[in-house]
């Protein structure tokens, strides 16, 4: 299951609409899944891992990415 470990983000599930006219006629069901990449992390000891982070974590530096 993609999860990532900084901020817990996961799969969504919901319902996908089909509108006709104005009605709602049919409902599927759907799954949102997050985009999440397996890097390389440095810790705050000095320590490189390998994690499942979201690209919204790595976007936002709230993870170091190790080179």
């Amino acid at each position: 299951m993609a999860k990532c470990e900084v901020c817990d983000k996961n799969i969504l599930t919901g319902h996908r609409i089909s509108i006709t006219r104005s009605q709602v006629s049919r409902r599927a069901n759907k799954i949102w899944r997050s985009n999440v990449k397996k890097v390389q992390i440095l810790e705050k000891n000095g320590a490189v891992r390998r994690a499942k982070v979201c690209t919204r974590c790595l976007r936002s530096k709230k993870v170091t990415r190790a080179v």
